[in-house]
C-alpha cells in the first residue's frame, strides 16, 4: 500500500491570549491518499486555517507530526514542488499579467524555459483564460483572478493542493464555478485536495467531508 500524500498525527497547536493559553487543535489526525479530495468545515475560529498552515508547512505544531509522502521534510524548498496553495484573497502580484503570475510558481524552482511557458499557457486554457493571459489582475474579475490562482497552484504538478476558503471573496454562482473547476482539475491531474470551506454544498462535493469542532477533527 502506498504512503498517503499527506499524513498528520496528533497535531496540537495553542496560542497565547493575554495570560491564557488557547488550545486551538487537539490531537488532530488526518491521512489523505493520492488523488483524494477532502473538505474540512467548522465555525469561524475553530482552527481550520491553523490546521491548513500546519499541513502546508507554513507553521509548526506544538506537538505531533506532518509527513508529505512519508517524509518529514515540509520545508520551503520542498513545498514549491510538492504542493500548491489557493487562498481566499488570490495573492496575485498586481504588476504582473496572468501568465507571469502563473509562472511565479515555477520561478521558485529555478529558470523558466519554453516548456514552462507552454505549460502555463496550457493551464490558463484549462481554466478558461487563454484570451486573458496578458491582462493584469486589476483587469480581471474576482472569479478570473481566482482561476489564475488555480492555474498557479497546479503549475509545478503538485501531489497536493490545499485551498483555504477559495470562494470566500466570490458571489455564489462564481464560487460554485470555481469549486467545480478546482475539483475537476485536481481529478484530471490525480492531485489530492484538502479544501477548507464554510459552504456545506461545496464540502459535499469532495470524496470525504470532515468537521473541525472544539479542536478535534471528525467525520467520514
Amino acid at each position: 500500500m502506498s504512503e498517503p500524500v499527506l499524513s498528520a498525527r496528533a497535531l496540537r497547536k495553542s496560542f497565547r491570549s493575554g495570560d491564557a493559553l488557547l488550545q486551538v487543535l487537539r490531537d488532530v489526525n488526518l491521512d489523505v491518499a493520492a488523488g483524494e479530495s477532502v473538505s474540512i468545515r467548522g465555525e469561524s475560529g475553530s482552527g481550520k486555517s491553523t490546521l491548513l498552515n500546519l499541513i502546508a508547512g507554513l507553521d509548526a505544531p506544538d506537538s505531533g507530526t506532518v509527513l508529505w509522502g512519508g517524509s518529514p521534510d515540509t520545508g520551503a524548498g520542498r513545498r514549491a514542488a510538492y504542493l500548491g496553495m489557493v487562498f481566499q484573497s488570490f495573492y496575485l502580484v498586481p504588476e504582473l499579467d496572468a501568465l507571469a503570475n502563473v509562472l511565479l510558481a515555477r520561478r521558485i524552482l529555478g529558470r523558466i524555459d519554453a516548456a514552462a511557458r507552454d505549460r502555463a499557457r496550457s493551464l490558463l486554457g484549462d481554466v478558461g483564460l487563454s484570451d486573458r493571459a496578458h491582462h493584469l489582475p486589476s483587469q480581471l474579475s474576482g472569479g478570473e483572478r481566482q482561476r489564475v490562482a488555480l492555474a498557479r497552484a497546479l503549475m509545478n504538478g503538485p501531489n497536493l493542493i490545499v485551498a483555504d476558503e477559495p470562494t470566500g471573496n466570490l458571489d455564489e454562482r462564481t464560487g460554485n464555478e470555481v469549486v467545480e473547476l478546482l475539483l475537476g482539475l485536481c481529478a484530471s491531474a490525480d492531485t489530492a485536495l484538502v479544501l477548507v470551506t464554510h459552504n456545506a454544498s461545496h464540502a459535499a462535493k469532495t470524496r470525504r467531508s470532515l468537521t473541525l469542532t472544539a479542536g478535534a477533527l471528525g467525520g467520514s
